[in-house]
This record gives C-alpha cells, structure tokens and sequence, in this order.
C-alpha cells in the first residue's frame, strides 16, 4: 500500500534536522551550549571550534575507493564512467557517512542516457524493501530557495517520477522502464531496525566534542591568567593616587615610595595558574573520541613518541579497517542497484534485479602496502602456489596490493 508524497513530506520533515545537526558537526558550526559556570559575561558569546568529528569521517571516507564491477555483464563501469565516477562515488560515501544516508537520483537526458546526481539525505527519504535495498516509493527536494523552501519536488514511483514545481497541484510526469523507483538509497551500518542506517557522528561523538570545546574554552580563559599573574598589594594610604592595573603588569621596575610617616605597602602575587589540568582533560576526551571511532590518539592530534611502522599503524587501525570493509558491503549494494536501474533506462528494457546477481564490486585496499607488506605478500604468493599451482594470480594480487599493470594506485 502506498504511502503518498504528503507521508513522505512530513517524514523528510521530521528526520531532516538530525542530518543538519550532523552536517554542522563536520562542518565545525555546531554551537557548544556554555555551562555559565567559569566563564566570564564578557565571553560566553564566544565559542570554540574542533574538528573531530571531520576527522572521524574523513579517515574512513578516504580509505573506501572503488575500483570497478567485475563480471560486469550490464556494463555498470561504463554507466558510472559516463557520470564523473570519482566524483560521484566520493561524494555519496561521505554523505551517507555523514548523515547514515544519501541518494543517487537517476534520470534521463535528451539522448536516452542515464544521469546519476547523488542527493544528501536531509533533501530525500522513501520506503525501502528490505529485501533489494531498493524504495518502493521514494520523494526527494531538487531544489531549495533562500529560505530553504522547497520549490522543485519529485515524488518516485515504479515506472513513474513526478514532479512538482513551486508549489503547484499540477505535476510533470515522466515515464520510465525501470521497475523500481529511481532513487536509490546509499546507507552507511543499516539493521532491522534502522534500515536507512546510522551516522559516523554518532550521539555520543557530539557529546564527547561538546566537552572537549568547553574544555578549550576553559585553557583559553586560564591561558590569559597563565600569561598575567594576578598580583596583590596591601598597606596603601588613602590619598595615595591608584594603581593603573596594565601599568603593574607590564612594567619591568615598579617604584612605590614610602609615606610621611615610614610606612610603605605590601606587595604579593597570586599562585600563577598551570595548564596542565585542562591538557589532561583534554587528552581524556581525544581517547574517548577514538575509542568511540576507531582511530587512534595520533589520529586526535596527541602524536606518541615513536614513529610506528605500516604494520602498527595498520595493527592500531583494527577497529577502523572492520568498519571499511562492513562499509564497503553496504555501500556496494547501493552501487549495484543504481547502476541496475541505470542500465535499464539505457537499454530501454525491464531488466529482473536477479540478472545481475554475478555482477561483484571490487575496491582498493582499505590500507596501502607498503614495500615489507608487498615482500611478505610476494613470499606468500609463492609459497601458496607451490602447494596449490595457479591459486594465486595477477587479479588476486590486484585485490590484495591495489597494484596492476606495474603501478601502485595512488
């Protein structure tokens, strides 16, 4: 049963400001809620600024890059050639890592081509079919006013896309060949539950870069007590002309006189202010953070004091290279579904989503060898081969070490 364009509005709705909110957060605009507890009047409008959360993001965003289909029988590497692939597949790898979903929305030009554009995922939502990955219904905004107003809409459907321009009743229709809607979702850990998935940033990264920049902006406002210790002094006369507070801290030689009567004041300064407190915490936070994301305290700016080899930096890296390959899968069945429909609109036939179960999509090494792993790999090869002649070939070793052809992929 359908659900209609109205259901998915409000669901865009509803679901849209989670993925801003996480957008912010890459971006470093998110503001940071200040306590009121240390902070002088003068600065709580002021705000810090950490770039965790991109980090998080960018570490694996960057170590998924794909390399092809194999048994490409539809001819998907030429579809996604034809659309800028770099581009295209870089760009919705970091959205549905940002906000756990993102869209490639296929259409078709005046040639009879397929165009793929990728669409985020506070402008788009559906109904998914948990057994394709595919939408059964989907509604995305094509375009946005100044105001965030939507004034291009499209609503999906198998066989059909409408599309509603500036509000009005009257909508365009165009017709198409593909059997599923065409839009297809690119979803970053979907279960049962969450089947358009979850963000890199997760709640608990937001909280962790929340305390982390009020931790900042804490050291900030020590750091000027640090840098002017704040002095005292005592046993001044009345009449006596007073102190200029920037004059006592800068000048090198302060001269107080003594009074008529002998008497001359005293002076003192408060216990200067340490750092170490706020660096400490801050450190607390970074292993939090990289702990919640898989990287390590390097990744968060605490550089350790040995330089690690390919190996323990790749053995650090454990957490992080699950996540790519389980990313990896996810991210292949959108590919692949796309790339589906796409090849039905360019050959203007009904193509059945189990024709392309042979179709296998291959990526780069999530780590890039370096040359003691291509010697152990090179040692390894043999040995296998030895045993079971031909197991190990140039397109094994392609997947392995990314290289081909004698080039090492960069």
């Amino acid at each position: 049963m359908e659900k209609g364009i109205e259901y998915l509005r409000r669901k865009l709705n509803k679901k849209r400001w989670r993925v801003n909110v996480r957008y912010k957060y890459y971006e470093m605009k998110n503001v940071t809620r200040d306590l009121g507890i240390s902070t002088p009047p003068g600065l709580r409008n002021w705000y810090s600024v950490l770039g965790w959360n991109a980090k998080a993001v960018d570490a694996l965003a960057d170590r998924l890059v794909f390399r092809e289909f194999a048994d490409d029988t539809f001819d998907l590497n030429g579809i996604y050639n034809m659309n800028n692939r770099d581009t295209l597949f870089d760009s919705a790898i970091l959205g549905a890592l940002i906000g756990s979903c993102d869209f490639i929305y296929i259409r078709e030009d005046e040639g009879g081509n397929p165009v793929l554009e990728v669409i985020d995922g506070a402008n788009a939502t559906g109904i998914m079919d948990p057994q394709t990955g595919m939408l059964t219904e989907g509604y995305a905004v094509l375009e946005r006013d100044e105001r965030e107003k939507p004034v291009v809409e499209a609503y999906f459907k198998p066989h059909e896309t409408w599309v509603f321009r500036d509000g009005q009743e009257a909508a365009e229709l165009f017709e198409s060949i593909a059997p599923y809607p065409l839009l297809v979702p690119i979803v970053y850990r979907p279960d049962a539950k969450r089947p358009f998935g979850h963000s890199r940033i997760s709640r608990a990264c937001m909280e962790i870069t929340a305390s982390a920049i009020r931790t900042l902006k804490r050291s900030e406002i020590s750091a000027e007590f640090f840098s002017f210790p704040q002095r005292w002094v005592v046993g001044t006369s009345a009449d006596a002309d007073p102190l200029e507070s920037w004059k006592v801290t800068m000048a090198s030689l302060l001269e107080i006189t003594k009074d008529e009567d002998g008497d001359k004041p005293q002076l003192g300064q408060f216990a200067q202010q340490s750092m170490s407190p706020h660096t400490e915490q801050l450190r607390m936070f970074a292993s939090l953070f990289a702990g919640e994301t898989g990287l390590t305290l390097d990744d968060m700016g605490f550089p350790t004091d040995n330089p690690s080899s390919a190996e323990a930096i790749k053995a650090a890296h454990e957490n992080l290279r699950l996540a790519a390959r389980k990313a990896q899968r996810t991210f292949a069945t959108g590919f692949i579904n796309a790339g589906y429909l796409a090849a039905c609109i360019r050959d203007n036939y009904e193509y059945r989503r189990q024709q392309i179960y042979l179709t296998t999509p291959k990526w780069y090494p999530v780590f890039e060898p370096d040359a003691a792993m291509l010697s152990s790999i090179g040692d390894g090869a043999i040995k296998i081969n030895q045993a079971i002649p031909g197991y190990i070939d140039r397109e094994n070793l392609h997947d392995l070490t990314g290289i081909k052809g004698g080039g090492l992929f960069e």
